[in-house]
This record gives structure tokens, sequence and C-alpha cells, in this order.
């Protein structure tokens, strides 16, 4: 569904496991810093808000979108994570430039939810202008990084509910 039909910050909490012995990671880009520190603020303030101790979210920056893989392989493999969120936003410019980094980042995060055994979100925009960036990052189409995070409790959530499984 489009971003422009629903709002990114509008979900039902009753529908959100806690997360209160949950560990994330979050790595956010510093390019578009305005917009992908917003969206750490949703992320972070809604883990909190579902149970995740502040201490058991790690926060790091990269300097642009495309180094959010690295940033992410780099959590998975140095801290004992439940989920990485990957924040960040590359606005359409003049060239193809943004063609090639949307589809790397988009590439590199699939490849790290299946070479490492716990999930990676991704929270990246890709917008056409900066007010479209403005508008998914607390503005009128709501916070991504508040959706990426929901998201992260429950992917996190439904690996410890398939781990009970194998267990039993």
């Amino acid at each position: 569904m489009a971003t422009y039909l629903q709002n990114l910050s509008n979900y039902d909490s009753s529908q959100v496991p806690s997360g209160k012995k949950m560990k994330f990671g979050i790595v956010v880009s510093d390019w578009n810093s305005e917009i992908t520190h917003a969206l750490l603020r949703g992320a972070y303030e809604t883990l909190t808000a579902h149970g995740v101790k502040e201490n058991n979210i790690l926060v790091k920056h990269v300097p642009g979108s495309f180094e959010l893989i690295l940033g992410g392989q780099f959590m998975a493999e140095y801290a004992d994570l439940d989920g990485v969120i990957c924040l960040g936003c590359v606005i359409q410019g003049e060239t193809p430039h943004f063609t090639y980094v949307c589809q790397g980042v988009t590439q590199g995060i699939a490849e790290l939810n299946m070479n490492y055994n716990i999930p990676f979100i991704f929270g990246l925009l890709t917008t056409n202008t900066p007010e479209q960036a403005s508008d998914r990052a607390g503005g009128k189409h709501g916070n991504k990084g508040v959706e990426a995070a929901v998201t992260a409790i429950k992917m996190a959530a439904l690996q410890n509910d398939m781990e009970e499984l194998e267990d039993n």
C-alpha cells in the first residue's frame, strides 16, 4: 500500500509484542541528517514505548545510506542483538546515483537478512523530493522510523516464537 494511503506512525499497539527482553541495533545514515535523525527519534521512542530498555538499544551512525549495509553487518557480528534497524534517506537528484544507491542498499539489506540469523529492517526512505522525505519523517505521512521499530519488534518476536517451537 502506498504511504500516502496509510500513516506510517499509526498502528495497533496491542498487536506489538513486548520488547522488554529484546536488544536492538539502529544504524543510521548521517546524509540528509535532518530527515534521518527524525527517523532515529521515531524508532528509538517506539522501541522504548514497547518496553525495550534504553541500554538495550545500540545506535551507530554511518556517513551515507550505502554504508547502512556494512554498518548493519558490523552490528550483527560484534553485538548480541535481536534485530537491526537500518535508517536512511535517498532523495532523487539529477543523476542515476539515486537508482544505484537505492538498489544497492535494498539488495544489501536483503542479503543481510538471508545471511544472519536476525532480522534487518529496511528503513530507507527513497523519495523524489525533500518534502516527500519530511512528510515521512514525522510529517503528514507519519514517521518511517516508527514503522521500522514496530517491524523489528514483531520480527524478533516471530523468531523467538519459532525458536521455542524448535525447542519443543
